[in-house]
């Protein structure tokens, strides 16, 4: 079952064309890896489908239901949550609160259960903290959950962003880069992460330039260039793909830049 659709989706920036007729789909409980150089397009296809960008032209449902143009908080309530290149933690907040504000979407309070801390708000709030704890469990952090989460290496910044995410209970969830900055141990620790992610039913779109956990991971993997998808089916089918090749070294290449690039597509690692 089509859980996301996105069909000739276009996106402009004053005269650069960022997005040129996208068009992809991911199934619902389906790993699908987004590539391409930089500059291709990725992230600005991921900020329409979540709201922060405006698409002009084309459009985005989810499930069935058209969410073109519509605002960010309303997307993520009809189960779209995502992370960032850079994450984007509150530093002046600890830890466990981080990631208690993935819940708002679901919390049965009101402004007059916060004012005078009715039963419903308390009972809440302990939801609120118990699930926190459990996304964190889940992500394998088990570390102090009230210190700021300013002071946590980054790796572990990025687990933090991850359960957040996780919190609000999404259908879909999109990843911006979530192995950068990674050493070879904690992009071993995301690769199982993201599989465990995916038996719980959750569907993924991944955004990543490490080449082999896109292809280890990957059920289904598009490659943009320029704003467009040159490619689109299962890792072994798009690693041999010409056009691929050509898009992450360009026409004018020799016979050996050809064979590392496509070892790089490839994800030969060493």
């Amino acid at each position: 079952m089509t859980l996301l659709q996105v069909r000739d989706l276009r996106l402009a920036f004053g005269g650069v064309q960022a997005i040129d007729g996208l068009s992809f789909t991911v199934d619902a409980g389906e790993i699908v890896s987004v590539i391409g150089p930089n500059g291709a397009g990725k992230t600005s296809a991921f900020n329409c489908v979540t709201g922060f960008y405006k698409p002009t032209g084309g459009s985005v449902t989810l499930d069935g239901a058209p969410v073109t143009g519509r605002r960010p908080a309303k997307i993520a309530g009809l189960g779209v949550s995502r992370t960032f290149q850079n994450p984007r933690l509150f530093g002046e907040l600890s830890v466990l609160d981080n990631v208690r504000a993935g819940t708002h979407l679901w919390l049965k309070q009101n402004v007059f259960d916060a004012l005078v801390h009715t039963p419903r708000y308390r009972r809440s709030e302990q939801e609120a903290t118990d699930e926190a704890h459990r996304w964190l469990d889940f992500v394998g952090l088990r570390g102090d959950r009230a210190g700021l989460v300013r002071h946590l290496p980054y790796g572990e910044q990025r687990r933090v962003e991850i359960a957040r995410a996780l919190a609000r209970r999404p259908r879909l969830l999109l990843l911006d880069e979530p192995a950068a900055g990674l050493n070879h141990g904690e992009k071993g620790e995301l690769l199982d992460l993201i599989r465990r992610i995916r038996e719980l039913g959750t569907a993924i779109a991944l955004i990543e330039h490490d080449m082999g956990l896109v292809m280890e991971v990957s059920q289904r993997v598009v490659v943009l260039n320029f704003g467009k998808e040159i490619a689109d089916g299962p890792p072994e089918q798009v690693r041999q793909d010409p056009a691929v090749i050509e898009a992450y070294l360009g026409r004018d290449a020799d016979d050996a830049e050809l064979a590392a690039a496509r070892e790089e597509v490839r994800g030969v690692e060493g």
